[in-house]
């Protein structure tokens, strides 16, 4: 049934029925049901059809929501899914990760008391109802280039570009080191937030659009920069950045002290069904550990609800600022604090201790001072406020910087900025070398998979302008 829109004055914000706390701390399955169709479009229809939509300006997307909002609680799903896929290549994804409290839900215009429209529980509502009802099928390209892309990373800034590019008509080619497609959001992001069938899903629509992807590829290794801009007409790099940042701390080389990604990769190379050895053998394994996790982004909150699912005896997030000023989402920090996890806030470590083996974490009380220059207040140690806390196993999540890439990619000519990330004009996103896309993290530095998405989409529109003059120009020539 139709449902006219405005009604946030007299229906109450809902999601999708949460999972109850003791199930899912047990496995690492979705922590909301599916909305059903009646409970989506009601909620859909709380939207006030604002004149100037804040949700749509702070999407990096710019995606349209009034529409497809409006278009769900009239039930018209099919075109809800049109409008929605216009502007994001994969919205069944950030339907499910996208931090809204920060974003679109997060600028809503409904005031406080009434609350924000559910915007990201309808967006994943609206594409999972388009694949059941086979709308969401592979590209099939109207005329086909003979020219060929070249895409280095097969994360969500490369696999939008693919995506993109290839219903243009360009021959798509990805290469990428590991063994499965995904980046971060298979390796990185648990199951809880994401399962990995929806990126595997991607995966195989591309193939079957005409993708072809190079599994365990390393550029650098297997070829180098140069050798694959010689193959292409353009190339992308769109690598992500993996380095994590390090601590430097009395103890730090002590053992069971490890880095986020690693510890997320183990577990979710386990839950994929691989053998971990470092898992197995309860190096980056959390059950029947006292673990302690450094760093108040999303990266931590992953790491502490994972620990949780681990059967970790406690779980500790020790973060230098208040709740206030942390990175990360506020609803994954609602969600881990019902899973049990403690925070503690204003605190940050001041040494490890152990004998071969961590067997506690010595951390400081801390007060903020001033704003910075990103307007975040600074922290700063309280004198004598030092206390201990148990740990058998501490994960650093401190966040992530890119890679030596003119080194590893045997490409001196690649400029870097003075934060080690490639170097692109903006109004292109091309490199240093003629023809050589960047886009994502590598360019931005770490950051939400739903920028890395728009990020992709932009420098394959460049991309396709830079083929389009360079086709021009010969023509051109030989005339």
């Amino acid at each position: 049934m139709a449902q006219r829109m405005l009604r946030f004055v007299t229906v109450e914000q809902r999601r999708p029925e949460k999972r109850r706390v003791a199930e899912r701390r047990r496995d690492f399955r979705e922590i909301y049901r599916e909305f059903d169709p009646a409970e989506a479009e009601v909620q859909a229809a709380r939207c006030s059809q604002c004149g100037i939509p804040y949700c749509q300006i702070h999407c990096p997307l710019g995606n349209n929501i009034p529409d497809w909002l409006m278009l769900t609680a009239q039930g018209r799903m099919e075109e809800a899914y049109e409008v929605v896929s216009a502007t994001n290549s994969f919205p069944e994804i950030c339907g499910r990760i996208c931090p809204q409290d920060r974003l679109c839900e997060g600028n809503c215009v409904i005031e406080k008391g009434y609350e924000a429209v559910t915007i990201g529980a309808v967006e994943k509502y609206i594409t999972e109802a388009a694949f059941a009802s086979g709308w969401v099928r592979p590209i099939r390209p109207p005329v086909e280039r003979p020219q060929s892309v070249g895409i280095v990373g097969a994360g969500p800034a490369g696999l939008a570009a693919a995506e993109r590019l290839r219903r243009r008509g360009y021959r798509i080619e990805v290469y990428d080191r590991y063994d499965r497609v995904g980046g971060l959001m298979v390796y990185g992001i648990p199951n809880f937030k994401l399962e990995k069938e929806v990126v595997a899903r991607r995966h195989r629509l591309l193939a079957e659009g005409g993708v072809v992807f190079h599994l365990g590829f390393e550029v650098g290794r297997e070829a180098t920069l140069a050798e694959l801009r010689a193959r292409h007409a353009a190339v992308l790099i769109a690598t992500g950045v993996y380095r994590p940042r390090d601590i430097a701390l009395p103890g730090a080389g002590l053992g069971n002290v490890v880095q986020a990604l690693d510890y997320l990769t183990a577990s979710n190379r386990k839950g994929l069904g691989d053998a971990v050895a470092a898992f197995d053998d309860g190096r980056l394994n959390a059950d029947g550990k006292h673990v302690v996790v450094v760093g108040g982004g999303d990266t931590a909150m992953d790491c502490v609800r994972t620990a949780v699912r681990q059967g970790a005896r406690s779980v500790k997030c020790l973060y230098r600022r208040d709740r206030a000023n942390m990175p990360g989402s506020q609803r994954e920090v609602s969600h881990a604090e019902e899973e049990g996890v403690e925070f503690l806030w204003l605190a940050t470590p001041e040494a490890l201790l152990g004998n071969g083996a961590v067997r506690a974490v010595r951390a400081l009380r801390m007060r903020l001072g001033v704003p910075d220059s990103a307007g975040r207040r600074t922290p700063h140690p309280i004198e004598g406020s030092s206390f201990r806390l148990k740990a058998d196993l501490v994960i650093k999540a401190l966040g992530f910087d890119p890679e030596d890439l003119p080194a590893l990619f045997g490409e001196p000519a690649l400029e870097l900025t003075k934060w080690g990330t490639t170097k692109v004009s903006w109004r292109t996103l091309m490199t240093s070398v003629d023809g050589v896309f960047a886009a994502g993290d590598i360019v931005r530095g770490a950051s939400l998979v739903v920028w890395a998405i728009r990020d992709g989409r932009d420098a394959a529109d460049s991309i396709h302008r830079y083929i389009e003059a360079k086709g021009a120009g010969a023509e051109a020539r030989a005339a």
